[in-house]
């Protein structure tokens, strides 16, 4: 960016033994005084820039004050910075040489101040009398490039909780018991509670999807030579289902349940769980029929060993019988409404048509999901609201609000206190990542990237994936107010790619003096929403700084064309100063 660099004089040598106040006045035109940056630049809602220039040797005398005015000039208006005098006696070393200087000066930008300059006025004084030199232009402004961050807002929808898959659901059937040595299912057995439990649930006509029939025997002989006991045993209750479900009539539907059968032979596990349960013996006698059972043999030695304890009748007696059976585990589909099943009760109950308990509140928050009407994801998640303290139903009717702002920023007024007051029911119930991003966006509408910034940063710990990237963007933009330019470079390169987001990715980089990379980004933007006119417009500027007129050019009739408002702006966009005068930019603003 050019210097702009203008004789000032702050004073030239002495030679004589007096210095009047018409001398040092003379003398001024002999000091260079330089203003950075030049042009001035906003930055945080703030123009920054500093004077520099050198006190020439023997310029400071006692009794005499030289004092640098600084305006800046807008319009017919100004706004006058802080003066800065210069005594002899706060510069020593003056007296004997040129003495470097400089002054920071800072003021709040306003809109009316985009064009104008930085006026330098000098002054000498002794006593009460002063001579004054006319101003002089020493830098112009101000380069507003900072100030075309795009709010970026993100709606986060917390998880509904309801599994709306296919969920297998097992029913344990009790054991039906056989005789010893037979495979026979007796009608007391049928008639039993576990009987009538099995032809209830076939009865019922539940969607199954397998029937898992585990037959075993107990370990004494007469049981165990029959080596198909077990596996008759299975199959027998598998003809009871069958027969069960040609009594019911289900046709077509028997077909696709599956049964497996599992005949249990030569195992001693059903027996060793069912001892550890066993009171009828002490524990040391229980280690014996372990020892056995764990020790080395055959099946049929390690059971001829048991008959010879003591305990063995009372085992045999008590134990033995409860081995013989058939156990029976059925996984069945979860009996669930169908999506629209839910949208329409959902949609009842918003409307308070129909009772809030006709739904779950985990089904109402799905429900919320089946529909793309913002309007009616509200109403719904206004009617979860209502069905207890839920962080996630205020969340999501917060979340419902700042989508349509962003649909319709023309809402914005109408819903952000809206949006807001869900949140701050919310973030007491739970500060979740969710809640904390949409905080994020409401601070942002609300004109607070500060505050903004900081319910982002929290939103990131712990976030989901796609909260990470949605709060980046968020996050991004806040830290381009801040001025923190390379942070929003790292945030909107990790955020959704949104054209707002591409935008302040290119815009952060732009401002990071990364240019090359600014139009790339810019250049995604557009590609993102070719309506975008201010994408061609950052193009433009980051083609100008790096001097490519053609590309300056053909970025501002793009912009121009989609946004005639931007003609102006880019009239007096000091980013475009060495091109303006050009006929093709000219051209290519008429």
């Amino acid at each position: 960016m050019r210097k702009i660099v203008y004789s000032l004089g702050f004073i030239g040598a002495m030679t004589m033994a007096g210095c009047t106040l018409p001398q040092m006045i003379k003398m001024a035109k002999d000091q260079k005084l330089e203003a950075k940056p030049n042009p001035l630049e906003v930055h945080k809602d703030t123009v920054n820039f500093d004077m520099s220039g050198n006190l020439p040797a023997k310029l400071l005398k006692k009794g005499t004050v030289f004092t640098v005015n600084t305006f800046y000039k807008y319009g017919e208006s100004e706004l006058a910075l802080p003066a800065v005098p210069f005594k002899a006696e706060d510069y020593p070393a003056n007296s004997t040489s040129q003495t470097p200087v400089s002054k920071s000066f800072s003021f709040p930008y306003k809109d009316a101040y985009k064009v104008g300059t930085v006026e330098t006025q000098y002054v000498a004084s002794k006593g009460t009398k002063s001579k004054s030199t006319p101003r002089l232009a020493i830098a112009t402004g101000i380069i507003t490039t900072s100030k075309l961050v795009q709010n970026s807002y993100y709606a986060a929808f917390a998880e509904h909780g309801y599994n709306n898959q296919e969920e297998l659901t097992p029913v344990i059937i009790p054991d039906f018991n056989f005789e010893r040595g037979k495979s026979v299912l007796r009608k007391s057995e049928i008639n039993a509670e576990k009987g009538k439990q099995l032809d209830a649930f076939i009865a019922a006509k539940n969607i199954t999807k397998t029937v898992t029939i585990t037959g075993t025997h107990s370990p004494e002989g007469l049981e165990r030579i029959n080596s198909k006991l077990s596996e008759e045993r299975a199959a027998v209750i598998e003809k009871f289902y069958r027969d069960e479900m040609k009594k019911y009539d289900y046709q077509g539907v028997a077909a696709d349940i599956k049964f497996i059968l599992k005949p249990i032979v030569d195992d001693w596990a059903g027996f060793s769980t069912a001892l550890a349960s066993y009171e009828g013996i002490t524990a040391d006698e229980k280690s014996e029929y372990m020892n056995i059972v764990n020790n080395g043999g055959t099946f049929e030695e390690k059971e001829k060993s048991l008959h010879k304890l003591k305990s063995y009748n009372k085992v045999f007696k008590d134990i033995y019988p409860g081995l013989r059976s058939a156990k029976t585990e059925i996984l069945t589909v979860k009996s669930k409404k169908t999506d629209a099943e839910i949208s329409v009760l959902a949609k009842q109950i918003s409307k308070g048509e129909v009772g809030a308990d006709g739904l779950t509140f985990e089904e109402l928050m799905y429900a919320g999901t089946l529909t793309p009407s913002l309007d009616e994801k509200a109403a719904i998640y206004e009617a979860a609201t209502k069905k207890g303290d839920n962080w996630n139903a205020n969340n999501n009717l917060a979340a419902s609000y700042i989508q349509m702002i962003i649909d319709n920023p023309a809402r914005a007024s109408e819903l952000t206190a809206k949006a807001s007051t869900q949140l701050d029911i919310a973030y007491k119930l739970k500060q979740a990542p969710e809640v904390l991003a949409n905080l994020a966006s409401v601070a942002l509408m609300q004109g607070n990237p500060y505050k903004s910034y900081s319910y982002a940063t929290k939103a990131l710990n712990g976030a989901s994936n796609d909260v990470t990237r949605g709060v980046n963007g968020v996050k991004g933009a806040d830290e381009i107010y801040k001025a923190s330019y390379s942070d929003a470079v790292r945030s909107t390169s990790s955020s959704s790619d949104t054209d707002v987001n591409l935008f302040n990715k290119g815009l952060a980089q732009l401002l990071n003096k990364d240019n090359s990379n600014a139009a790339s980004s810019f250049a995604e933007a557009s590609k993102k929403n070719p309506n975008m006119a201010l994408a061609f417009y950052g193009a433009a500027i980051a083609a100008a700084r790096n001097n490519s007129g053609e590309a300056v050019v053909s970025n501002l009739v793009s912009a121009v064309k989609l946004n005639p408002s931007l003609k102006e702006k880019a009239l007096t966009d000091l980013e475009f100063t060495k091109f303006n005068t050009t006929d093709a930019f000219r051209n290519a603003l008429k």
